[in-house]
């Protein structure tokens, strides 16, 4: 944004058991450290509001692997209106760029209660190009996400290791920013999506201990599966 050449980070992810996680979370406790933003247990809780078009265009894209493609979010952390982020994630190649800037609490409900996106006078070239997308691609929140998420950090290489469970949908864009949001599960009790990102190169520590559980990798996109099985 704003000129500026983008930075795409490497982006792999893996089927990943809690089990399979306790072993690579006690290889890397002590090399890695608890992202700042997490509680004790080193987690927080996320949720985001997807868009996608009268299409479903950004849905399809995910089912048929389109390179590039991205998908507009608004998220909260801990079901908390104290910062609420617009986001726009872009795949291609298989890297990941993310751009980011804070919405007003009116703003967003203001589009949680009419579905649409209003234009708001002096904003960040993210909202903007939001809004634009709104109008020309007739943008809609579409799904909630919620998920509990481990953090880990590594200076080295901008590293950052999650594990995210109990991911859940719902379909009440109207209640995004209610403490309690009825939701349903889109994955079995027990497993979770394990990520790791980074820049430019992956520590060999942090390498090794992914070969512990065996992982698979997999493309899951927690959009996708979200749509899929949403209340």
């Amino acid at each position: 944004m704003g000129g500026k050449e983008r930075k795409y980070r490497h982006e792999q992810k893996y089927c990943c058991t809690k089990g399979q996680f306790a072993m690579i979370r006690n290889t890397i406790n002590g090399l890695m450290q608890m992202d700042r933003h997490a509680d004790a247990n080193g987690c927080y809780c996320i949720r985001s509001l997807y868009f996608d078009d009268h299409k479903d265009s950004g849905w399809y894209e995910n089912e048929d692997g389109v390179s590039p493609r991205e998908k507009y979010r608004i998220r909260i952390y801990n079901s908390s209106t104290e910062r609420i982020n617009l986001e726009l994630k872009r795949k291609e190649r298989g890297k990941t760029h993310k751009s980011s800037c804070r919405l007003e609490e009116e703003l967003c409900r203001t589009i949680m209660e009419t579905g649409k996106i209003p234009y708001a006078g002096e904003k960040p070239a993210l909202y903007q190009k939001f809004y634009t997308a709104g109008q020309v691609r007739m943008l809609q929140p579409k799904v909630i996400v919620e998920y509990d998420r481990i953090v880990y950090v590594y200076r080295d290489g901008n590293v950052r290791v999650t594990y995210d469970e109990n991911i859940s949908s719902s379909r009440d864009i109207r209640h995004f920013l209610d403490p309690k949001l009825e939701r349903r599960p889109v994955m079995e009790c027990g497993q979770g999506i394990l990520e790791v990102k980074y820049d430019d190169f992956l520590p060999d520590f942090i390498y090794h201990a992914l070969q512990f559980g065996r992982l698979r990798e997999t493309a899951f996109s927690k959009y996708y599966y979200c749509r899929k099985f949403s209340l």
